[in-house]
């Protein structure tokens, strides 16, 4: 039997289980006999593809009443607790930078994509905002916060510089435009320069993740050692209104030093500590790609490491990793491969190596093509040319098992942004290119000791 055969059971099985509704799993069945044009694709007309529906989930996709990216999509139309209406921060800042991409690759005109922007933009100006930071869900319907958890229900430093992080690109995009846009340019300056980066180190050195009106700092998460939130610490680095002391940097997320790490795995130097992962000696794959959707890593070192070598390792260790599969899973191998944060047969799931559940999510390796161009093509290929079952209106579902004999139809934003994002940095360098224009950047990174 061939695999795409294979795959193709199990996507109908599940869908039809997960949909409950032969008219559904029907619908699942002609979604792809539309695919069947795939392995005709060129090499880059296949990343047209694949950047055309990912970037599709932050335009089509998008929640009405804001333009923002909704928290999930559900191909089902099964929602939790009204969830259709949840937007996501840290998911719509990697999805103006997929507007962007848009644009430059003719999916839609520039005024259209002004036009969403700045729709984006008035509402952030309105919502909810705990000392200038915006909290990890809103409503997308009212700009109130969504609690993410009981004692999340105010700010979140980290969605807000992954959102700040995409603003800011928008910024550089049309700073040299006409009068609209140059009102748009002050509209981001203005929310970038009421975010209170030093209000949240509590006057420690280190910065906090989370603050509530209701539960203050009970949640008491102090953000430092490797992981997916260096931008944050270069952002409050380059506020020129909130900027925090170079030692916050130096002390709290490097630790003093104990960041750096002798270590290698699997025959690769992992360069930092990712020591929040006792049982595991590397992180999600996601940690390689948040930050970097706008931060260069190109070229850029501090006294701690560099960057290229830490997030170019991560990616070959999971592939590598992959190859050797030593949980004997089905199907790992050369051509799939990539563990990361994402849907999982019970929920969610933080998949690593040391927390291996046998799945797959396809954001790892796309998002991971400047890093791991062959090795990210040949996964590309697989879900496109081999496996389309997994392939859906706006790219790739989030996550799979053969082992398990699971799929589900739905994304998350946090996993197909950074897709197009990352395999535009691939193929022109755009959004590094324009977010490091920054002049604050420059600042912030001269600030903090680093080379770029």
């Amino acid at each position: 039997m061939k695999f795409n055969n294979l795959i193709l059971t199990i996507a109908l099985l599940t869908t039809a289980m997960a949909c409950n509704s032969t008219e559904q799993a029907a619908e699942s069945t002609a979604q792809r006999e539309q695919t069947v044009g795939y392995s005709s694709l060129s090499d880059e007309a296949l990343l047209d593809t694949i950047q055309y529906q990912t970037f599709n989930y932050f335009w089509e996709g998008a929640e009405p009443n804001s333009g923002m990216a909704r928290e999930r999509f559900h191909t089902d139309n099964i929602y939790p607790q009204n969830d259709k209406h949840i937007v996501t921060l840290g998911g719509t800042g990697f999805g103006v930078m997929a507007i962007l991409v848009g644009i430059e690759r003719g999916f839609i005109t520039r005024e259209e994509g002004f036009g969403r922007l700045n729709k984006i933009v008035d509402f952030l100006a309105s919502a909810d905002r705990f000392h200038g930071v915006w909290p990890h869900w809103l409503n997308g319907e009212t700009g109130r916060v969504k609690a993410f958890s009981q004692k999340d229900d105010g700010g979140d430093l980290v969605e807000t510089a992954f959102m700040i992080q995409g603003l800011l690109t928008v910024r550089q995009y049309f700073q040299e435009g006409n009068e609209e846009e140059q009102a748009l340019v002050d509209k981001i300056n203005k929310l970038w320069e009421e975010v209170e980066w030093d209000w949240y180190t509590q006057g420690k050195n280190v910065l906090y993740w989370h603050w509530s009106p209701n539960y203050g700092w009970e949640m008491n998460f102090p953000v430092g050692g490797y992981n997916e939130a260096l931008i944050m610490y270069v952002l409050a680095a380059a506020s020129p209104t909130h900027s925090i002391a170079p030692e916050v940097y130096h002390e709290g997320w490097a630790r003093n030093g104990a960041i750096e790490s002798q270590e290698e795995y699997l025959g690769y130097d992992l360069v930092l500590d990712y020591y929040e992962h006792d049982d595991a000696p590397i992180g999600p794959l996601f940690w390689a790609h948040y930050s970097y959707l706008g931060l260069d890593p190109r070229n850029l070192k501090d006294r701690y490491g560099e960057y290229w070598k830490l997030v170019q390792n991560h990616a070959l260790i999971h592939h590598k990793y992959s190859v050797e599969n030593p949980e004997g899973y089905k199907a790992y191998g050369e051509n799939v491969w990539g563990l990361t944060s994402s849907y999982s047969m019970n929920g969610y799931a933080g998949h690593r190596p040391g927390n291996d559940l046998g799945v797959i999510s396809p954001t790892a390796a796309l998002s991971s093509f400047p890093y791991t161009p062959k090795e990210s093509m040949a996964m590309a290929k697989f879900l496109y040319q081999e496996a389309d079952s997994l392939v859906g209106q706006y790219g790739p579902y989030d996550a799979f098992s053969v082992e398990h004999k699971w799929y589900l139809p739905r994304y998350l934003a946090i996993d197909q942004g950074p897709i197009p994002v990352m395999i535009e940095n691939h193929r022109s360098g755009l959004l590094w290119e324009l977010f490091m224009s920054s002049p604050e950047i420059k600042n912030g990174l001269d600030k903090l000791g680093f080379e770029y």
